[in-house]
């Protein structure tokens, strides 16, 4: 295409532009669990700088298939052996994040971790409606992985863009420390989840994003970088709310979603500097799609959305800040042994 720049404004342009698209045609499509598309665009599109071929965009959504359908095998056993069943799904959780924390890919991290967690958790209250998160995630997909060609072939990736390094591997004891933490992280959402999985799919989905910004953050910033983030990330879609209700329009979703979406990607890809990491700008855009998908959905069904919403912040809030407090303990003790 012909629109072109420096490699960070055409991230920066096809992150925001790919996000706002697939946003809108999530809600415009009506697929299950809108949300969950535009999510997993902008995670598609901050990790990769090259669009999917076809066969691996194919092979991506079997992948997806296969591990969030690992949640379905769950089943039986959380319903007849709880206690068994909560432990096996806490060591498998321990085991993704740290298969992802030794250089396995982050995606099948993400979807092995949904479907322990999510997919479980909904079919323990009914097999349907594990099934319907399943199809939503993989139709979610999808469409994420065409919003993402379209996207690249609006803002096309430089020839001469240098390829961003991988982060480096962490020793074998830091990866099993930040590997329980982030499970510590996820299982309490998990175990909420088995109460009333309609209400609390979402909160799931927070916590896989904070276990996964947990892995970068440190004792020191963790305060600032996770609660931080979700505070943001919530007073935004408060603003988003307030805009979109001047005139409620599919159109202007898009558009107040690109906007955002703009503000929010110069500051990921330092085009507006700050001391903030990309972890915070990428957990603040998805804790933003999160709560505002999930008010639109609740204005459709006709429920009160500001109660919801507030009882949804705090509940992010609360997450957020027991996530903050595995932390600081498991790094104090570190430290304290690393002393003693």
């Amino acid at each position: 295409m012909f629109i072109k720049g420096t490699a960070r404004d055409q991230r920066a342009l096809r992150l925001a532009t790919g996000t706002a698209l697939c946003l809108a045609a999530s809600f415009g499509l009506g697929l299950p669990l809108p949300f969950l598309g535009p999510v997993l665009c902008l995670m598609l599109l901050a990790m990769l700088n090259r669009a999917l071929p076809f066969k691996t965009s194919l092979v991506l959504a079997l992948v997806a298939m296969l591990t969030t359908g690992v949640g379905l095998l769950l089943i039986p056993i959380l319903r007849y052996y709880p206690v068994s069943g909560v432990l096996l799904i806490g060591v498998c959780l321990f085991l993704a994040f740290r298969f992802g924390l030794s250089g396995g890919n982050n995606l099948v991290v993400t979807f092995l971790v949904i479907g322990l967690t999510m997919i479980s958790s909904a079919g323990v209250a009914e097999f349907d409606l594990a099934a319907m998160v399943i199809a939503a995630l993989v139709k979610g997909l999808l469409l994420a992985v065409t919003v993402m060609a379209i996207s690249h072939w609006l803002f096309p990736e430089p020839a001469n863009a240098p390829t961003p390094p991988r982060a480096p591997p962490l020793h074998a004891e830091a990866t099993g420390r930040v590997a329980l933490r982030a499970t510590l992280i996820v299982l309490p959402t998990f175990l909420l989840a088995l109460i009333d999985p309609a209400s609390y799919l979402p909160i799931i989905l927070k916590a896989v994003s904070l276990g996964q910004q947990s892995e970068t953050t440190s004792a020191r910033n963790a305060g600032r970088e996770l609660v931080g983030s979700t505070l943001l990330g919530g007073v935004l879609a408060i603003l988003f709310w307030c805009a979109l209700s001047l005139f409620v329009h599919l159109w202007m979703f898009f558009l107040w979603m690109l906007l955002f979406g703009l503000i929010l990607a110069r500051k990921l890809y330092a085009l507006s500097p700050t001391r903030l990491s990309p972890g915070f700008w990428l957990n603040t855009l998805i804790t933003m799609i999160i709560l505002l998908g999930q008010s639109v959905q609740d204005s459709a069904a006709g429920k009160d959305v500001y109660t919801a919403f507030a009882v949804r912040m705090g509940l992010f809030i609360f997450v957020t800040l027991y996530a903050v407090l595995m932390v600081h303990l498991l790094d104090q003790r570190t430290a304290q042994n690393r002393f003693s």
